[in-house]
């Protein structure tokens, strides 16, 4: 796991020194990613630099250093990530003739490049990464991610220099970089309180979709190119699973998951994993601890909120299957305490509050190991959210009433007050969900959409009509909420189809962008062994009965784990990694809130409207509403835009 960032100037007017100083300079901005060592390199004649930042995990030597030289010559790579089916490629390349100087994947993906082709090597990866390729000969630049976008990569025009990167802030490392915030992505935000792929806040500046290759030429000419794609798998697949036994599903789950999780334990550093105590931690740390011969180091982080506390429930678990378990108790201070950070390790606006615990347990690791193992994909390939079963159903009923009568209904939600509707969840058996009142408000929200399409955007929505909040703001249709490729059949397939939304943007945006920045923050390697595409793929050819049975998600996930962890420890409501958030802005954080959410503050900005935000603060102070998730979503831009636009 490291960083890497460079810049192409066609202009070619930058010597060899300044060319090196200047992405020297914005390698140091990700430092933080790859402490063990740094490295740079550049084609002087083609304005051309690569910077890396270097966390060392697999050959620790010399050997492994970057920018990495291809043995020809023809060829530079720098990359971040790591390649768990390196050895069988390594054998390969070498019975095609090719030499290996170390046994980094590094050096693996490099000569495989050079040798297959970008897009041919892509292909042939399991793992994460994400990689900047220079092709001396045909003097073309490649980007390349991996298949489901764990590992970031950003790239776009700026002053007409070409910059890519692990991350933006390294961007501003170069003299030459003036951003310029993008309204339309900006309004984009405040809808998932995510900047959504493939924009990023800034104009000109992308990110590279998953599964993608990108090419650049000397003459400016790009080209991205798939090289694989979650719809085109879930097209293609033919369910030729659906026939076949729970238990012939149940083994070959257990199977494939193992072999993910073996994969991803190979390491020359210390090696650990998160566990919550939930299905899809467990899971991990259960197939980690039965291929191990010694116990695994766990780590989990606790709250004295008892709402918001697992670590009763994964101590349990750690005790069940004789792990090396690390917890730490963390008060509302100092959880709080890391909020004025979050804008210097998120140079995106980003409003995901659990965040938070996952800086916290990332940084609690990082003090035994240097890789952890996160159980992260579980519940969009397994269909594990609630709003799944509950989103199904939902629509179900809805689809059969006219918009007329979905309106009275909704008026009819508003009636009882968020307090009232919470009170009466308390009394519902327990599958009904916790927080019921805010719950009730937002199906109400949703229950005024065209089609289910609709209903599941504004399901997720943190602003209903995110474009009256931003001045001159637009909001686009970005994939995937434009439109799937191959659309599916909504009313059959709307589990499905819910899954593959998730997967395509709310996963590697928010999830996957939330553990990565978290635990780079700390120079930490998160490893997500659910998120082999292999897994993946076995996941959208399951029958939706091997996903939801009994009115409850991941049947298939709970099976393989019964086989290791006794079902009473596990079942249990879902919890999620939440903090009372709602209470610190009417507490502790007030005063920090109420300064970023000024009037004067935001009308000096000159690029929110300020008046439906004072109102959500005002009902949120008051108890009348809890806005948490988008009053976060505001504060969260706040203090980024204080952070990397006031310095």
């Amino acid at each position: 796991m490291c960083g890497l960032t460079g810049f192409l100037n066609f202009k070619g007017n930058s010597g060899k020194a300044e060319l090196l100083s200047f992405v020297k300079s914005m390698s140091h901005r990700i430092e933080h990613r790859g402490p063990d060592s740094s490295g740079t390199w550049c084609d002087e004649r083609r304005g051309l630099a690569f910077g890396h930042q270097r966390l060392a995990i697999v050959d620790l030597s010399e050997a492994g250093h970057q920018p990495m030289i291809s043995q020809s010559d023809r060829s530079v790579i720098v990359y971040n990530g790591e390649i768990y089916n390196a050895p069988e490629l390594r054998a390969q390349l070498i019975s095609e003739g090719c030499q290996f100087r170390g046994h980094s994947d590094t050096e693996v993906i490099l000569e495989a490049c050079e040798r297959w082709g970008v897009k041919a090597a892509c292909q042939k990866f399991i793992g994460m990464f994400a990689f900047a390729f220079w092709d001396k000969g045909t003097q073309e630049l490649f980007l390349g991610r991996d298949r489901l976008g764990i590992k970031p990569l950003y790239w776009g025009f700026n002053q007409g220099i070409f910059f890519f990167g692990s991350q933006i802030k390294s961007f501003a490392g170069h003299p030459a970089w003036r951003p310029e915030i993008d309204k339309s992505a900006l309004t984009a935000y405040f809808r998932f309180n995510y900047v959504p792929t493939p924009v990023s806040i800034y104009k000109g500046i992308s990110k590279l979709g998953p599964g993608t290759v990108l090419s650049l030429d000397v003459s400016k000419n790009i080209k991205t190119e798939k090289f694989w794609d979650l719809e085109e798998v879930n097209k293609n697949n033919i369910r030729h699973i659906s026939d076949r036994s729970d238990e012939e599903l149940l083994n070959q789950c257990d199977n494939l998951l193992k072999d993910a999780v073996k994969r991803r334990m190979i390491a020359d550093v210390p090696l650990g994993a998160f566990l919550s105590g939930g299905v899809d931690s467990s899971l991990v740390v259960a197939l980690m601890q039965s291929q191990s011969t010694r116990p695994i180091q766990t780590f989990t982080i606790g709250f004295h909120e008892s709402g918001y506390n697992e670590a009763k429930y994964a101590e349990t678990i750690a005790k069940h299957l004789k792990t090396e378990h690390h917890e730490l108790y963390v008060t509302s201070a100092e959880a709080q305490a890391v909020v004025p950070n979050i804008p210097s390790w998120c140079d995106e606006p980003f409003a995901d509050a659990s965040q938070i615990p996952t800086y916290l347990v990332s940084k609690l690791a990082r003090q035994q190991v240097t890789v952890s193992l996160s159980g992260d994909g579980g519940d969009e390939l397994f269909a594990g959210y609630n709003r799944y079963l509950g989103g199904r159903l939902s629509w179900d009923l809805l689809k059969f009433f006219p918009f007329w009568m979905r309106s009275l209904s909704a008026k009819g939600i508003h009636q009882l007050s968020v307090d009232n509707w919470n009170s009466l969840g308390r009394l519902m058996p327990k599958f009904f969900p916790s927080m019921m009142g805010d719950k009730a408000y937002k199906l109400a929200t949703a229950a005024m959409a065209e089609g289910p399409y609709h209903f599941y955007k504004l399901l997720v929505s943190q602003w209903g009509e995110p474009a009256s909040l931003v001045l001159g703001g637009e909001e686009k249709s970005l994939y995937p909420w434009k439109n799937l490729k191959y659309p599916l059949d909504y009313d059959q397939e709307f589990v499905e189809a819910m899954q593959i939304m998730d997967t395509l943007s709310y996963l590697p945006d928010d999830i996957l962008t939330k553990v990565d920045r978290a635990s780079m923050a700390v120079g930490l390697e998160a490893r997500v062994p659910l998120l082999d595409h292999r897994v993946v793929e076995f996941a959208f050819n399951l029958p939706r009965n091997a996903k939801i049975r009994n009115g409850q998600g991941k049947w298939l996930l709970r099976q393989v784990l019964d086989r290791y962890v006794p079902r009473h420890l596990i079942d249990r409501p879902k919890m999620g990694f939440g903090l009372p958030i709602d209470k610190w802005l009417r507490g502790p954080l007030r005063e920090w809130a109420e300064e970023l959410l000024s009037t004067e503050k935001i009308n000096a900005q000159g690029l929110l409207n300020t008046n439906p935000i004072r109102q959500r603060w005002k009902e949120h102070l008051s108890g009348e509403r809890n806005w948490q998730n988008s009053l976060w979503g505001v504060l969260m831009f706040q203090a980024w835009y204080e952070r990397w636009h006031h310095e």
